[in-house]
């Protein structure tokens, strides 16, 4: 293993190089591309009066009509210059909710790639807690396929769903549970560590889940869904024979990845977010087998776990400061990475608390958006919805040590990309245009939640 990724040195190692990337992007830089003083795109409202929405897909080749998923556990049908309707109820099968923040709900939303002639889609959503489970655990995430009718791909075939994969979860939070679908046809699913800080504490085994390849928590999962029964294993999966891992993982060493998708073009790379805990937001390309360091480290750091509520968990010798991953991999490293304003206070020129993950831009719409990462804050405040628009540009990362640098991205109305309310989650329609959903507090209850789409103006 090479001394970079042995993690013998100290966390003060790394800050000259971090703090000169700080003031790098605090100053605009990092982009290839040069902008315009004045934008020539913006947000455009599509729907609201929604909760929280999470996930979007288009429908057929266009971008309308849009099925939109509400982590309240609706999805609505959406089409321009009307209001929102049912589409699939799920509350009546799910597991309840917080009074303030909560994770659980509708997570994930995938249509399958031949949609058009088989009407299958999927949905991952927070159930109740089944028989099997430990009865002190909190809930079980299940991934469900449903259909609509080949003919009126807006109509819901009644009691099509069939459960695919259930996993149970110790705690409310940290469950991801993002959908997508690769290019090589396989169904890809995004899984937080369950929760608890530290990856320590109740259902987070020894070494922590995210870093366990016996546990499907804080991993990055691939299924065939073309075979087998529900499922079937790619055979280039990692650890596809189940020996020394679950046939089901395809990368593992992850926190809570909060948005992933795969490239249009160039690469068709699988881009993932994964929310920090004390210090760094990251941003990874995700490769088959790849291990991405929770809790061994965050962002270019070790991670050394704070105390909580009185406990000192570095009490517990060899557990919380390994030289190198327990299983002895080199790790994956982050090609972003910024400081979250948990850390240094509100009062500093950070981005926010939690990053959002987003797409490479390949529409048609703004060309001078071309190639360019799109993604997101949710929020300067966990409070008060202050979320930002930022943007980063993968052509810096084409050579050996270099990486992408996030700096703000301005639209008209918001030279800052500050956006009013939570940034909850972005998509991408069928043309490969963004949209960015909001929600008006950190619920979810109430109708505040909105559909924004990027578009020139």
């Amino acid at each position: 293993m090479t001394e970079a990724n042995s993690y013998r040195r100290s966390p003060r190692d790394w800050r000259p190089l971090a703090g000169a990337v700080l003031l790098f992007f605090l100053l605009g830089g990092g982009l290839a591309k040069v902008r315009s003083a004045e934008p020539s795109y913006g947000l455009k409202l599509i729907a609201e009066g929604l909760t929280a929405p999470i996930a979007l897909a288009s429908l057929g080749e266009d971008s309308e009509p849009l099925l939109v998923a509400d982590q309240a556990g609706l999805i609505h049908l959406v089409q321009s210059d009307l209001p929102p309707r049912t589409f699939l109820d799920l509350r009546p099968r799910m597991s309840g909710f917080n009074a303030g923040m909560d994770e659980r709900g509708i997570v994930g939303l995938a249509l399958h790639p031949e949609f058009k002639t088989n009407g299958r889609f999927f949905v991952a959503y927070s159930a109740p807690l089944r028989a099997v489970a430990p009865s002190d655990w909190n809930h079980t995430m299940r991934l469900s396929e449903f259909r609509v009718r080949v003919d009126r791909s807006t109509v819901l075939v009644p009691g099509s769903e069939r459960v695919i994969l259930e996993i149970d979860q110790p705690g409310w939070n940290h469950n991801s549970g993002r959908l997508a679908f690769g290019p090589d046809g396989y169904l890809y699913w995004s899984t937080g560590d369950g929760s608890a800080p530290n990856d320590i504490g109740k259902g987070h085994v020894a070494q922590g889940n995210a870093q366990s390849r016996h546990t499907l928590l804080g991993k990055m999962l691939r299924l065939d869904l073309d075979s087998g029964s529900p499922y079937g294993i790619p055979r280039d999966n990692p650890f596809a024979d189940g020996v020394d891992g679950y046939p089901e993982i395809y990368a593992y060493g992850l926190r809570n990845p909060w948005g992933f998708s795969f490239d249009r073009g160039g690469n068709h790379d699988l881009i993932l977010s994964d929310v920090g805990q004390d210090s760094w937001e990251e941003i990874n390309i995700i490769r088959n087998g790849g291990n991405y360091g929770w809790r061994v480290r965050e962002g270019f750091e070790p991670f050394v776990p704070k105390p909580r509520r009185g406990k000192d968990p570095r009490a517990t010798p060899g557990l919380l400061f390994p030289e190198a991953s327990p299983d002895g991999m080199p790790f994956m490293d982050p090609i972003l990475v910024y400081r979250t304003s948990r850390r240094i206070g509100e009062q500093n020129d950070e981005f926010g608390v939690s990053i959002t993950g987003g797409y490479i831009y390949r529409g048609s719409a703004i060309p001078e958006l071309s190639g360019t990462y799109i993604f997101a804050d949710w929020s300067k405040s966990m409070a008060f919805g202050n979320g930002i628009l930022l943007q980063a540009d993968p052509a810096a990362g084409t050579h050996v040590g270099a990486r992408w640098i996030a700096s703000p991205l301005p639209y008209k109305g918001s030279p800052s990309g500050r956006v009013q309310g939570f940034v909850w989650s972005l998509g991408e329609d069928a043309k490969g245009e963004i949209y960015v959903m909001t929600n008006g507090a950190n619920l979810v209850s109430g109708s505040r939640g909105k559909v924004y789409k990027l578009v020139p103006m």
